[in-house]
C-alpha cells in the first residue's frame, strides 16, 4: 500500500508542476477574464492537490506504521 501511495504522490506531484507551469503560461492578466483553457487547467491543478495530500498522508502513515510493527 505504501509503494502505491508513494507512486501516486510522485506522479501527481509531477503533474502538479506541469499544470502549474501551464497555468502561468496561459494566464491572461490581472484585469482580464480567464480563458476556458486557463479555467480547466486551474481546476486540474486543484484536483492534483486533492490527490497529493491523501497520497502523501498514506505514504507517511504506511512508513510510520511499518517501523512500529
Amino acid at each position: 500500500m505504501q509503494k502505491i501511495a508513494t507512486r501516486v504522490f510522485i506522479y501527481s506531484s509531477i503533474l502538479f508542476g506541469v499544470l502549474g507551469i501551464l497555468v502561468v503560461l496561459t494566464g491572461s492578466g490581472p484585469d482580464k477574464q480567464d480563458s476556458t483553457i486557463s479555467e480547466i487547467l486551474i481546476r486540474l491543478l486543484f484536483i492534483t492537490v486533492f490527490i497529493i495530500l491523501p497520497s502523501f498522508a498514506l505514504s507517511i502513515a504506511g512508513k510510520y506504521l511499518k517501523d512500529k510493527s
